[in-house]
């Protein structure tokens, strides 16, 4: 079963909206969660069919994690400030905040690829895991070294591509009917699987960790849980807020406010989806003022309410 690439734009934009725009102008778009399935999404990208949803030089981010797997390739993607060539088997890992755009769309079109977009709660071995720890996850090896500038790209052996294609096309026709029996079990299990091969596609000595990402990080690990700000991290690290806000942005994709945002939000997801607590309390364990101030930022940050997104995750 295979989308028209016209039909992929469209869900596409269904699930993702835009966020914010960057100082520079890239706009970064979030996820849109849909109460009651999963956070994931599967596109078909056939350029022969007509162009997707990407426009020329339109660079853009996501502020989540995307996998684009090449059946047939042709042309080039940019992929932080690096020209990436798409080549028949090879997989890319786009790692929230970076970069992707394309400048010569007719470069691309005998192109066929598959993207996978997800949240980290779409795997139930991450789903409580924390958004500081992602890079050291074995299942998000090769999303590990797709550090800004560049992204991370593997091939995948020829032998194995047909199963590649299988795995694709199964989650592919479990996230159309969610209200299936199982189909979210079955989802996260195929995701699970393709992450998997993924990682095992990846070099085996990762670059060692950033010192300075690694103390802001321990930072905010140690803090999140009070009403600390951006400021207050910097300040106890010894710099000014906007000089470290802009190298964790060059190095990692992301600003210090939202690196603090989404550890408070994982864990406020963590203990919507395995507590019955209130939203007052949640609110107190996470940072966030008060479950008035909780329920504006999720429902900003996911498209829902918590209430409503805790329903979903319990059917």
């Amino acid at each position: 079963m295979t989308a028209s690439s016209g039909d992929a734009a469209n869900d596409a934009r269904s699930q993702a909206r835009l966020r914010t725009v960057r100082p520079d102008g890239t706009p970064v778009y979030r996820h849109q969660a849909r109460p009651g399935t999963p956070p994931m999404q599967v596109t078909r990208i056939d350029f022969e069919a007509g162009h997707p949803h990407l426009e020329p030089d339109h660079r853009h981010a996501h502020d989540f994690l995307v996998l684009v797997y090449v059946e047939r390739g042709g042309g080039t993607v940019a992929l932080g400030n690096h020209d990436t060539p798409l080549r028949d088997g090879d997989v890319h890992a786009i790692p929230p905040g970076q970069a992707i755009g394309s400048a010569a769309l007719t470069d691309l079109h005998h192109c066929r690829a598959w993207s996978v977009a997800f949240t980290p709660d779409a795997v139930p071995s991450l789903a409580s895991v924390s958004p500081l720890a992602w890079a050291h996850h074995p299942i998000l090896s090769l999303f590990a070294l797709a550090t800004p500038p560049a992204g991370s790209s593997a091939r995948v052996p020829v032998a194995e591509r047909p199963r590649w294609a299988e795995w694709l096309t199964e989650l592919q026709e479990e996230l159309a009917e969610p209200g299936r029996l199982g189909a979210r079990d079955a989802a996260a299990a195929l995701l699970t699987r393709i992450l998997i091969g993924a990682a095992r596609l990846a070099p085996s000595a990762p670059a060692p960790p950033d010192p300075l990402v690694t103390r802001v990080f321990d930072e905010i690990e140690a803090t999140f849980r009070e009403p600390v700000s951006a400021s207050d991290v910097a300040r106890a690290l010894g710099y000014t807020p906007g000089h470290l806000t802009t190298v964790v942005r060059e190095r990692t994709g992301r600003t210090l406010l939202e690196w603090i945002t989404e550890r408070r939000m994982t864990e406020v997801r963590r203990m919507l989806r395995d507590t019955d607590l209130p939203l007052g309390v949640v609110a107190a364990r996470t940072g966030l003022r008060d479950a008035t101030y909780l329920v504006r930022r999720f429902k900003d940050r996911y498209g829902t309410t918590p209430d409503r997104w805790r329903r979903g995750e319990r059917v």
